[in-house]
């Protein structure tokens, strides 16, 4: 699990030192990760009534079957450059 609360709080502070009204919307539209709606309306309807939020957290998105692979062949590439170092001693 991911702990989005920080940049969540960050957004909406942000936002507010800007004059603007933190929105859903707007809260979105800042966000590096993705937060289901219903987790930044409650950060929303927190921050408007207390300035704070609570601790929200949001699995981490799963690798790409690409991004799978180039770190499985990257793995490939130091192991085999470890076992021919260990080979040639």
């Amino acid at each position: 699990m991911k702990n989005v609360t920080d940049e969540l709080q960050k957004i909406l502070q942000d936002l507010t030192d800007e004059g603007k009204k933190p929105t859903t919307a707007l809260v979105r539209s800042r966000l590096t990760t993705q937060v289901p709606m219903p987790a930044i309306i409650t950060a929303v309807k927190s921050f408007k009534s207390t300035s704070s939020i609570p601790k929200i957290e949001v699995k981490d998105t799963p690798l790409t079957a690409d991004e799978r692979i180039a770190q499985l062949e990257l793995q490939v590439k130091e192991l085999s450059q470890r076992l021919a170092a260990l080979e040639n001693k």
